[in-house]
């Protein structure tokens, strides 16, 4: 499998994984024969180096004979700025192991620049893109579709010959995947009226059903790979000692705290999901008087870039004992070494629960492992549907 890729990608990518995963090998000659394709896959089981692998090898051989043009040539579009920056990074770190195995056997290998754009992004930064451009950029839909429509950012992106987005599923039903949509047409023929074909589509999602619908959102002639089998899950529903009403008091809102906290202690590092802002801060708030202000953090949308970035650098980096998150850690973020998910209230979708417990064990052949907090007697008998299909689904499949 691993034949078709020049050797410097191919050793590095088997001292650092072993085997490739099932997206990757589906993926691997499909992308390789520039077609769109649409990888649907559990998470944590190498969606994203499976759509960039063929692309980094692609430019790896290139670099040998000499400079690499000053050309963009790839787009990874990504609907969280967290997963954007987080890619950028993991990027940066194969391109890197690659150059210094490239030296390490004495072989000349010109640079291949990664850059990251997006709304949190310096002006010097991007003024510095407009001079160097990079080979690979990583953007969300907004940044993307404001630089289709400045003219300096246009020229950047008039030779874009691939472009891979993530997590498609979270923009594809809603106003957000139909401005998208329109963005990826016009750039579909700016680079066409470059006098190159249409860049070639790349689409990845978790496990979601319709997915001809996503298939369909993404392009006219896709090709689907569907690694549909569900991961393996260690879930439970918590509940406070007391009866369950309509509203939760401050008495059981102090028992799922002592709770949380106690599952927090038993675990490395955990990841604590709430439905709201607000909820995010409260919950941050009493869960570090019970572990100490330094070990938990919270993250959501309307914090500084400092602030987001700062928590998700000490929850990689085994810092933080745990951090409480809305949607903003939701998707295929790589937030390091997670034991486990804790939702208080309902995720409200199967989606979103399969997506946010997958955020444990983030890694290929590890077990996820997710605890469900029913605050209130509403939330205990969709935790607990949600639980039972989750179950039931998994059985089907199998």
């Amino acid at each position: 499998m691993l034949s078709s890729f020049d050797p410097l990608v191919a050793d590095w990518f088997s001292s650092r994984f072993g085997n490739p995963t099932e997206p990757q090998i589906q993926g691997w000659p499909v992308i390789g024969e520039g077609r769109d394709v649409l990888i649907s896959a559990p998470t944590g089981s190498g969606k994203t180096l499976a759509a960039f692998l063929v692309c980094i090898d692609a430019l790896v051989k290139r670099a040998r004979p000499g400079p690499l043009p000053d050309l963009t040539e790839i787009v990874y579009v990504s609907p969280l700025k967290a997963l954007s920056n987080d890619v950028h990074k993991n990027l940066e770190i194969p391109l890197a192991e690659i150059a210094a195995l490239a030296k390490e056997r004495g072989i000349e290998l010109a640079p291949i620049r990664a850059a990251l754009r997006t709304g949190d992004t310096p002006q010097t930064d991007r003024t510095k893109m407009q001079r160097l451009r990079p080979h690979i950029l990583i953007t969300t839909p907004e940044s993307l579709y404001i630089m289709l429509t400045a003219a300096k950012p246009r020229e950047m992106l008039a030779r874009v010959q691939t472009l891979i987005v993530d997590e498609i599923h979270a923009v594809a039903d809603d106003k957000r995947g139909s401005h998208l949509a329109l963005t990826l047409a016009r750039l579909d023929r700016l680079v066409e009226q470059s006098g190159l074909p249409k860049p070639q589509r790349i689409g990845l999602s978790a496990t979601v059903k319709p997915i001809e619908d996503v298939a369909a959102f993404l392009g006219d002639d896709v090709r689907v790979i569907h690694v549909g089998h569900k991961r393996a899950m260690e879930l439970a529903i918590e509940v406070p000692k007391d009866e369950l009403g309509p509203v939760a008091s401050n008495e059981m809102w102090g028992e799922i705290y002592d709770r949380v906290a106690e599952l927090i202690r038993e675990n490395r590092t955990t990841l604590v999901f709430v439905n709201t802002r607000r909820l995010s801060e409260r919950v941050a708030h009493h869960l570090g008087e019970r572990l100490g202000e330094s070990a938990v953090l919270p993250h959501h949308g309307s914090l500084s870039r400092a602030l987001r970035l700062e928590a998700e650098r000490r929850l990689k980096n085994g810092e933080l004992r745990a951090v409480v998150a809305t949607a903003s850690l939701e998707l295929g973020i790589d937030i390091g070494t997670v034991d486990l998910v804790v939702q208080i209230g309902s995720p409200r979708s199967i989606a979103v629960a399969l997506q946010r417990i997958g955020r444990a064990g983030h890694w290929v052949g590890a077990l996820p492992k997710g605890r469900l907090f029913a605050t209130t007697r509403d939330e205990l008998l969709e935790c607990a549907a949600l639980v039972r299909e989750i179950g039931r689904a998994s059985c089907r499949e199998r």
